[in-house]
């Protein structure tokens, strides 16, 4: 095998999701994401399989490996107990590690998973927290939600949430201590090493692409985030 093969296959979910396929199609006929981009777990899998380091590595810059859904369906039909979306995750985490994701359109879209869902958690101790969702970003939440934002503490008094406050229940503060020790599993389990390594290859992205890298939602962030060639159905 080659070097990224090698990595490739020292990941559990590599070991625990690929038993040995036997190109049956069961898995492409179940799932969800399969009827509507052009995606097949089958193919994936049976690249894998073959331990081709060049069609491996096509795969870590293609786009379909972040069609998955992550539902699992394909493990409850396997009939050689193969799990196809357990492979995606660790295609996902080599693409990301070696900064191919930078190469697909999908892939690029990491850095917005990034910056809106990571720091959320880190910051907050939510993985989308209210104060976030603008409809700039979100427009689909249209005029009602400008009118939700303008009077969000009258409204979550009304419904009796704790945002905001130091105390029990919904849309609470997280304490820092909690926060605290979110930060040390991140940095324990490499996450935080992760994110960086995300910046630093969409920032080098950025720079092929001429296209301002800041932090935040920056023009960067904007054009991955808004991005759709049109061609994922």
């Amino acid at each position: 095998m080659g070097k990224i093969t090698d990595l490739l296959f020292k990941d559990i979910h590599v070991e625990d999701g690929l038993s040995a396929c036997i190109n049956c199609g069961t898995c492409t006929a179940i799932c969800p994401a399969a009827g509507f981009y052009h995606y097949s777990p089958r193919e994936i899998v049976d690249t894998v399989q073959s331990k081709n380091e060049l069609k491996i590595i096509d795969l870590l810059k293609s786009e379909q490996i972040w069609y998955c859904g992550e539902c699992m369906s394909c493990k409850t039909r396997c009939p050689r107990n193969n799990t196809p979306g357990m492979i995606i995750i660790a295609l996902r985490s080599l693409s990301q590690e070696l900064g191919y994701f930078t190469e697909s359109e999908k892939g690029r879209q990491q850095l917005a998973v990034k910056r809106i869902i990571g720091e959320a958690i880190l910051n907050k101790g939510y993985c989308v927290h209210i104060d976030q969702i603008e409809t700039g970003l979100h427009p689909e939440q249209g005029p009602v939600w400008d009118w939700f934002k303008e009077n969000v503490e009258q409204v979550h008094e009304r419904l009796g949430t704790a945002y905001k406050k130091n105390t029990a229940g919904v849309m609470r503060n997280i304490a820092q201590e909690d926060l605290d020790e979110l930060d040390k599993i991140f940095e324990v389990t490499g996450a935080h090493d992760r994110f960086r390594k995300i910046e630093e290859f969409s920032k080098q992205k950025a720079r092929d692409l001429r296209i301002e890298f800041d932090k935040g939602i920056d023009e960067y962030f904007l054009h991955v985030y808004q991005s759709n060639c049109g061609k994922h159905y």
